[in-house]
């Protein structure tokens, strides 16, 4: 891509809120940052999303509001076009609480010897980089559809349905390698933490709770039912959690989702009980080997928030 000429096409465009905010945008080669800025602060910088992705960094003070953003192409739902002049990736600025929108998109010349991919069974086997597009989604009861309220009491089941979308990969396995909860839509010292997925897939939280990880209906999604917990009641609560996309025929320790079952007192794997071994660092430390991994692509860290859990 280095010898394709860079334009770069920005909208800017708000429906209920007037947009008077400054947009920066740099597309590189295989990614693209954006700054947003906007001196009369209309908008909580820090409920921006490009794409499925928060901030980086994003900050209020008396000069304003900005937030900073930095995206590889293929992840944070930026979509790949390609026309017949030039190759698009284009999403969205938009915000959780407010209905605003700022399309934004990096727009290559398409290269005049570049002609689409052309399958080739023998190499079926080379894991191709890009292309996926991860999503966490708040699901209704029966995860039929998506919730209709984001407050739950105390006890209840929260549905979440993590997934991935892969455009042109291989069949993979989604896994939640990590997931916190926090009292902040950004990780930052200043944050409650409460580790519900830590050790690579190890659902800590049901050792303690009714949270358990539910069959799969498909290879491309995991579905979890989150027991609503005694962590920061009354208060908005976010969801962080890295998702990750796999060879289904390569699971080892560092790739799985295990849950504790308290009748054997056991971590079960959720995949095929017959392996369950893999969970058994879950207490201690989870390695695995590297064999492989899609290096590119492979995975994303989704938010999903604000919930409400109360007595």
């Amino acid at each position: 891509m280095q010898s394709f000429l860079i334009l770069v096409v920005l909208l800017c465009l708000a429906f209920s809120i007037v947009a008077r905010a400054a947009i920066t945008l740099n597309c590189g080669e295989n990614s693209v940052s954006v700054q947003w800025s906007e001196v009369v602060s209309q908008i909580d910088p820090f409920l921006l999303r490009l794409g499925s992705c928060p901030p980086s960094r994003a900050s209020v003070n008396a000069q304003g509001s900005e937030a900073v953003f930095h995206a590889e192409f293929g992840a944070c739902d930026i979509r790949r076009l390609v026309t017949m002049g030039g190759i698009v990736f284009e999403t969205e600025i938009t915000s959780v609480a407010e209905t605003v929108s700022y399309p934004v998109a990096c727009v290559f010349e398409r290269p005049k010897e570049w002609s689409p991919p052309l399958y080739d069974p023998l190499a079926f086997q080379t894991y191709g980089q890009g292309g996926l597009a991860f999503h966490l989604t708040l699901m209704n009861d029966d995860f039929s559809g998506l919730a209709t309220s984001t407050t739950f009491s105390l006890g209840s089941t929260i549905p979440i349905s993590a997934s991935v979308e892969q455009l042109g990969h291989q069949p993979l396995i989604l896994f939640l390698d990590e997931c916190w909860a926090t009292t902040t839509p950004i990780l930052s010292p200043e944050s409650l933490i409460h580790p519900l997925i830590t050790n690579s897939g190890c659902l800590v939280d049901s050792k303690k709770t009714n949270s358990r990880f539910l069959p799969r209906n498909q290879l491309s999604e995991i579905r979890l039912g989150l027991q609503a917990f005694r962590f920061a009641t009354g208060q908005d609560i976010y969801l962080h959690c890295r998702l990750v996309a796999w060879d289904p025929q390569a699971l080892d320790s560092s790739k799985k989702a295990c849950q504790y079952d308290s009748a054997s007192s056991q971590w079960v794997l959720l995949d095929d009980p017959s392996q369950s071994s893999l969970c058994s660092c879950c207490d201690t430390s989870c390695q695995g080997t590297k064999k492989r991994e899609i290096t590119a692509g492979s995975s994303a860290i989704s938010m999903l928030g604000p919930l409400v859990i109360t007595k």
